[in-house]
């Protein structure tokens, strides 16, 4: 059975500020550690240089093409280890260009049931990409086009629905594709890094879709929840009926870690308090299952996936050190950098011998460990 643990976020360097969003001054890697970071980038942007193909795709005749090279450019570009004026990423950005429709998604009309999904993935390249406003107009429509995919009364490329409805405020694939966690926590992640503000309507609405996604029942927690009082661990699941880590014996949604992160640091973007009880539910479950050897809950599966967001989260709140059911603190910025150093293979990719969502494929799993990368470092 699950135990609460007391959290003292100041003790752990939790901040106010840091949940208001204000990034860090600077990166609190050692040296060492931001050395090994550095190099790590490095061979992985070579692996992105040698495949690249005359198109600029970065994960060519890949059925998925677009979606990874969005992954990659804002991967690579998040490291700081390469400028948007060298050859590989203007060429890539020439390539997610060809696929800017009129509609503001950015998406292949071949995967137009992915077409939240891949829009907000790019969405990010081209908020890293965008210096000097080079790409403001096409920011502002794919802003506007993924709110448009949220599950609300305003919905336009979504489907039309109420407060009461489980999924109100969550963001699915593409069109009427029923909304899950991974897809919110993409779609904010877009909307933020585009400069959306905490208290727009489309954050706030979708805090409802992230509580209801939640085994929490304390103040503001899920009022859908059907699990035992044990279920109740603070953690989340993939959406409010389903999570990929099955069922408990008691037959609630079992919770998971990178849906947690997930979870955790949308519901920060969305502007909640480090006061905030579900806040500090999730965090506690965070502590008791803190490990870099696997995605707890699930295993190897989705462990690059994983290690984005569990650096995303971590790194958005302000946490340097976050002590675990041990009451040992992990200094986390170093500890990632070492497991991903240790994981990475000669050419200087990255691949997940466990092929659930496709982590066996090297440009993915890559674009995954940069965007890690990045955050460490920043």
């Amino acid at each position: 059975m699950f135990r609460l643990f007391v959290v003292t976020l100041t003790s752990i360097g939790l901040s106010a500020a840091a949940f208001a969003g204000d990034p860090p001054a600077a990166t609190k890697l050692s040296p060492a550690g931001l050395a090994k970071a550095n190099a790590a980038a490095d061979k992985a942007i070579a692996f992105y240089r040698k495949q690249q193909a005359d198109s600029g795709s970065l994960a060519p005749n890949d059925k998925f093409e677009m979606g990874i090279t969005g992954l990659a450019v804002a991967g690579m570009l998040k490291t700081k280890r390469i400028p948007t004026s060298d050859p590989m990423i203007a060429k890539a950005m020439g390539f997610l260009e060809t696929h800017v429709q009129p509609s503001g998604g950015i998406y292949p009309k071949s995967l137009d049931m992915q077409a939240n999904y891949l829009t907000s993935i790019a969405l990010v390249a081209f908020v890293e990409a965008n210096e000097n406003g080079k790409y403001k107009k096409t920011i502002d429509d794919a802003v506007k086009f993924v709110k448009g995919f949220q599950w609300s009364e305003t919905a336009a490329g979504g489907a039309k629905v109420g407060p009461e409805d489980h999924r109100y405020g969550g963001f699915g694939y593409g069109s009427k594709a029923r909304p899950d966690l991974s897809n919110t926590s993409f779609a904010i992640d877009a909307l933020t890094t585009a400069g959306v503000p905490k208290d727009d309507p489309a954050l706030q609405r979708a805090i409802t879709f992230l509580r209801r996604c939640q085994n929490f029942t304390g103040e503001g927690g899920n009022d859908k929840f059907s699990g035992s009082k044990a279920d109740a661990d603070g953690g989340f699941g993939y959406t409010p009926n389903e999570s990929m880590a099955g069922k408990t014996p008691e037959g609630g949604l079992r919770s998971y870690a990178s849906m947690t992160y997930a979870g955790f640091k949308s519901m920060i973007h969305a502007g909640l308090s480090k006061d905030d009880p579900r806040l500090k539910a999730a965090l506690a479950w965070i502590r008791k299952h803190y490990t870099l050897d696997e995605n707890p809950g699930m295993g190897q599966a989705g462990l690059f996936y994983y290690f984005q967001t569990f650096s995303k989260a971590l790194a958005i709140a302000g946490i340097e050190k976050l002590e675990g059911e041990s009451g040992a603190a992990n200094p986390w910025r170093e500890q990632l950098v070492d497991k991903l150093v240790a994981k990475q293979k000669e050419d200087g990719s990255w691949a997940n011998s466990d092929k659930r969502w496709l982590e066996d494929n090297a440009a993915l799993a890559t674009g995954y460990a940069l965007l890690a990368l990045g955050q460490a470092t920043r």
